[in-house]
C-alpha cells in the first residue's frame, strides 16, 4: 500500500517537497538562534525576532484560511515557499555580509510569519485533492513520518553546518529548501478550488469559516481540548523540563529525553500508517492520553529510565492523535471550508501556548516546580479525555481502506467535480 501511494506521481511530488521542506526548517531555529546571538550578543535581540515570526503567523491564521479556500492552493503554496525562500535568504545574506541589523532582521522574521500564516491551512487541504478519501490516514502517516524523521535530523544537521561553516551558511540552506520545495509543489495537478467562496470578500470568507467551524460539533470541542492541553502541557515541557531533568539527572538526560521522544513519534507515525481502526478520532484522544506521562514521571521525581521511557511512549501517543485528527478533518469537512476551519483550530489552539509559557513560571515559583508539572500533566491527561465525552467524538467514523483506485487529479484550472458531502464536524491540533 505503502508503494502505490507514493506511485501516485501528485502525492510523490508533494512528499518530496514537504520533506525537503520540512528539513530547512527544522534546522532554521537552530541556525537563527545561534546567528542572533553570536550577531548581537543578545538574549534580548533573539526573543525579539522569535516573537516577530510567531505573532503575524498567529494573527493572520484567518486571512490564510480564507485564501486557500479562495484561491488554488497549489498557487498559494508555490508563491508562500517562494517568498519564504526570499527573507530567509536576505537574512542569510545578512549574515553572511556582517550587516546584521535588528530591524532588518525583524521584518524579515515578520514577513516569514505571515508567509507561514498562508501555508498552514493550504498544507491542510491540497492532501484531499490528492489522494482517495480511503488513503488519507496512510497520506498523513507517511508525512507525518518524514516531520518526524526531520525534527530528529534537522536540529543536529543544522548544528554541524553552524559549527563547521556558520549560521549564514545554514540559514541560507534553509531558503535553498523552500526554492527546491517550491519546484516540487509547482508540479502538482490539483482538482481546483472548491467551488466558490461564499463570502464576496476575504472578510465574509471569514466569518463564513466560523459558522462552519461552530457548527461541526466534534470539531470545536476537540479544539477547545487541545487549546486547554496547549495552555498547560508546552510551556510545563518547555520551560520546566530541561529544569527539573538536569535537577533529577543531569543535563544530558534532557536530550535523550528529546530524542527518544522523537524517535516514539517516528515509529508510531510509521505504524499507522497499517493500522485501521473504526473510530479513528476516538483512538487518537485516548492515545493522546500518553502525551501527558513525561510531566507525570517529572512531577513523581522520577528517575532517567522513567522519563526516558515516559517521553518514547509519549511520542508514540502524539503521532497518533496528530495522524487522527487531521485524517479526521480531511475526511469529514467539507473541501470549500477545510483550510478555514483548519485556520480557526489552529489559531484557537496555538493562543494558549504564549500564555501558558508566561504562567509556568510564576505559577513554579509559588507552589513549586514539581507540583506544578504533576498537575499540568493530569490536566493534560483530562484534556485528551474530555472530548470523549462528546457522542460526537466518540462515534466519528473512519473511512477504511479499498481497493478502489482513487480519481486521478485534473488539470489546473478545470472545474473540480464536487464530492459528496458530509456535515462538518470537529478538528484539532496535537502539540508538537
Amino acid at each position: 500500500m505503502r508503494s502505490s501511494l507514493l506511485q501516485q506521481a501528485a502525492f510523490r511530488s508533494f512528499f518530496a517537497g514537504r520533506l525537503v521542506s520540512l528539513l530547512g526548517s527544522s534546522m532554521a531555529p537552530v541556525a537563527l538562534a545561534f546567528a542572533v546571538l553570536d550577531a548581537s550578543g543578545s538574549g534580548h535581540d533573539l526573543g525579539v525576532v522569535l516573537a516577530a515570526h510567531m505573532l503575524p503567523l498567529l494573527a493572520f491564521l484567518l486571512v490564510g484560511g480564507a485564501v486557500a479556500d479562495r484561491f488554488p492552493r497549489r498557487t498559494v503554496l508555490v508563491a508562500a515557499h517562494l517568498g519564504a525562500a526570499f527573507t530567509q535568504g536576505a537574512v542569510a545574506a545578512l549574515l553572511l555580509t556582517g550587516h546584521y541589523s535588528l530591524p532588518l532582521v525583524t521584518a524579515l522574521e515578520f514577513a516569514g510569519g505571515v508567509l507561514g500564516a498562508f501555508t498552514t491551512p493550504a498544507l491542510r487541504g491540497v492532501v484531499p485533492q490528492l489522494v482517495a478519501k480511503s488513503l488519507l490516514r496512510q497520506a498523513n502517516s507517511l508525512l507525518g513520518s518524514a516531520r518526524n524523521a526531520t525534527k530528529i535530523l534537522g536540529p543536529s544537521l543544522s548544528g554541524v553546518l553552524v559549527v563547521t561553516v556558520g549560521s549564514g551558511p545554514a540559514i541560507a540552506f534553509d531558503a535553498l529548501t523552500y526554492l527546491v520545495a517550491a519546484g516540487f509543489l509547482a508540479r502538482l495537478s490539483l482538482t481546483g478550488t472548491s467551488e466558490a467562496s461564499q463570502g464576496d470578500t476575504v472578510l465574509g470568507d471569514i466569518r463564513d469559516g466560523w459558522s462552519a467551524f461552530r457548527a461541526i460539533r466534534w470539531v470545536w470541542v476537540g479544539t477547545l481540548s487541545f487549546c486547554l492541553l496547549n495552555l498547560v502541557q508546552t510551556g510545563t515541557w518547555q520551560i520546566l523540563g530541561p529544569q527539573l531533568t538536569r535537577q533529577l539527572s543531569g543535563e544530558t538526560t534532557w536530550g535523550f529525553v528529546l530524542s527518544v521522544r522523537g524517535a516514539g513519534m517516528l515509529a508510531s507515525s510509521l505504524l499507522m500508517y497499517r493500522m485501521t481502526v473504526r473510530h479513528l478520532l476516538r483512538f487518537g484522544q485516548l492515545a493522546g492520553v500518553l502525551g501527558a506521562l513525561p510531566l507525570l514521571a517529572l512531577g513523581a521525581q522520577g528517575h532517567a529510565p522513567w522519563l526516558i521511557l515516559a517521553a518514547f511512549v509519549a511520542g508514540l501517543g502524539s503521532s497518533v492523535a496528530a495522524v487522527a485528527w487531521d485524517t479526521s478533518l480531511q475526511e469529514h469537512v467539507p473541501a470549500h471550508v477545510l483550510s478555514r476551519v483548519a485556520s480557526y483550530d489552529d489559531l484557537l489552539s496555538y493562543l494558549a501556548i504564549p500564555v501558558g509559557q508566561l504562567c509556568v513560571g510564576p505559577l513554579a515559583e509559588t507552589f513549586g516546580a514539581f507540583r506544578v508539572t504533576a498537575a499540568a500533566g493530569a490536566v493534560s491527561a483530562a484534556a485528551s479525555l474530555i472530548p470523549l465525552a462528546s457522542r460526537a467524538v466518540r462515534r466519528l467514523p473512519h473511512a477504511q481502506p479499498d481497493t478502489s483506485a482513487p480519481t486521478p487529479p485534473t488539470a489546473p484550472g478545470t472545474p473540480a467535480t464536487p464530492a459528496p458531502q458530509k456535515l462538518p464536524e470537529p478538528t484539532h491540533c496535537a502539540p508538537s
